[in-house]
């Protein structure tokens, strides 16, 4: 698990298929320092997560994919995942045009990415999917529509998938009203992503031509927020990396429970069995932060798969 921690905004990724046999102690520090090191971080961590406005979340294996899938890299090394991570985040940070405006930048980007996706202190889960991203061999290739990457970019969200490659376009949004049954199980089967806010950052020629309507649509959103405050666009006519045109959606969605709570469950697994166990608590970590760690993140599971 990689934590990457920006003013009131946390990036986080994991490798869910990751070993405890990976984690390594450093044979130069002695237990003394063991335990001021794990004294100083756990403080560090309370300090910081108490003042933490919202998570940015990747998955390592989406990110190693898109690396396969998209950018066509036989190799993959650590540089090729953070290329993609420094992509995504670039495509969010990249200064856009305010509201106001079409000619002067928003200056306080990270503050209105909170305002407009963190409505509530119980739902912090953010997740970047964009398009188009491909090798520049391909880019050479290609051509690009606003109709297209948007009509992509929305059924990446519905149906929850990480890249362009392998949308499930039978996923639908459940139908305004109460649903019947077969409905409600239908809806269920095909993993149909409630949001509760949505971003969508469209960077490069011809931007104010880009038709969003599709993303305001109540029936992608929980009830208790309007969509006209659940959804909202940055846009600038200046083109992100080689791509003349792209797409960004920055999502607080539902898209982390099933990764999510697979690894609570496997960790309670683990917590019953006393693996590893005495490998934390020799450096002061006890069983009860275990416990407190699994409520927590069974709360935010719960939350989610409520909406």
């Amino acid at each position: 698990m990689l934590m990457f921690q920006l003013p009131g905004l946390f990036l986080l990724t994991w490798n869910p298929k990751l070993s405890i046999k990976h984690c390594q102690r450093l044979p130069s520090l002695a237990d003394g320092n063991m335990v001021s090191m794990h004294a100083s971080v756990k403080n560090k961590v309370l300090e910081t997560t108490g003042h933490m406005d919202a998570l940015l979340v990747h998955e390592n294996d989406a990110v190693h994919k898109i690396c396969a899938k998209l950018m066509n890299i036989k190799q993959i090394s650590f540089s090729d995942i953070n290329q993609v991570l420094a992509h995504q985040l670039g495509s969010v940070f990249q200064p856009t045009y305010s509201a106001e405006s079409s000619f002067h930048y928003r200056r306080n980007p990270l503050g209105d990415l909170m305002e407009h996706l963190v409505p509530h202190p119980e739902f912090k889960m953010l997740s970047i999917r964009n398009v188009p991203h491909m090798s520049e061999n391909s880019l050479a290739y290609s051509t690009f529509t606003w109709a297209g990457l948007l009509k992509h970019l929305r059924q990446m969200l519905i149906s929850n998938a990480k890249m362009e490659e392998g949308i499930d376009w039978h996923v639908r949004p459940p139908l305004s009203g109460p649903p019947s049954l077969s409905k409600m199980s239908l809806n269920k089967d095909l993993h149909f992503n409630t949001s509760i806010a949505n971003l969508v950052i469209l960077r490069g020629k011809d931007v104010q031509s880009a038709d969003v309507e599709g993303f305001k649509d109540p029936a992608l959103y929980t009830s208790w927020l309007e969509p006209v405050n659940a959804f909202n666009v940055w846009k600038t006519q200046r083109a992100f990396s080689k791509y003349e045109k792209s797409a960004v959606l920055v999502s607080n969605s539902q898209f982390l429970v099933k990764p999510l709570d697979m690894i609570v469950g496997k960790a309670w697994n683990m917590f019953a069995s006393k693996a590893y166990i005495h490998q934390y608590t020799k450096f002061g970590i006890e069983e009860e932060d275990f416990l407190d760690s699994f409520t927590s993140l069974e709360q935010v599971v719960a939350s989610y798969c409520n909406l």
